[in-house]
């Protein structure tokens, strides 16, 4: 959804900013995942959106559930969210805030769906051949999904390769039909 993407940039890139100049990208990766998770839990959506729920009470919910995983300049930017009725985005301030060290770090993950577990080897093997493509350092994150019948799809960025058996026998129907 384009309009949450864009309510959540500037909260993400200020986040990026304040984590980049205190040279502390990871922890603050971790503590906006774990906020994420946080808000995402059923029971916290209801209780932020609760009329009777004061926004302090709020913050002080979060920042105690997070415990001592958050420093004070987080806890401050879950106020800040807060206040300005922006506590649902950290989901998506997560994602962003990831993107953007990503990109910082030079590194990228790429999916890889396959039709049977990959070994080791393999894995490395299409890491090296993304990071000599996309000329950055490549995460291989697998899933399996045996209705592929073969082969893998491998979606890293932008870059979607379609090199399943059922994806070649889709191309070679509309070749067909076409």
């Amino acid at each position: 959804m384009a309009e949450i993407s864009t309510l959540a940039r500037p909260y993400a890139q200020a986040a990026f900013e304040l984590a980049k100049s205190q040279k502390a990208l990871a922890k603050w990766s971790e503590m906006l995942a774990l906020l994420s998770a946080i808000v995402q839990d059923e029971r916290v959506q209801q209780l932020i959106g609760n009329p009777k729920v004061t926004k302090d009470l709020i913050v002080g919910f979060v920042v105690d559930v997070a415990g001592k995983n958050l420093n004070a300049q987080a806890q401050n930017f879950v106020k800040l969210l807060v206040e300005n009725g922006r506590l649902r985005l950290l989901p998506e301030v997560a994602a962003l805030f990831d993107a953007l060290k990503a990109e910082e770090e030079s590194t990228l993950q790429a999916e890889v769906v396959s039709a049977f577990e990959l070994s080791g080897d393999q894995k490395s093997k299409i890491a090296a051949a993304l990071k000599q493509r996309l000329k950055r350092d490549v995460t291989v994150v697998t899933t399996v999904d045996a209705n592929l019948l073969g082969g893998a799809i491998i979606r890293a960025g932008d870059l979607v390769i379609d090199g399943s058996a059922s994806g070649q026998l889709q191309k070679l129907a509309s070749t067909l039909n076409g």
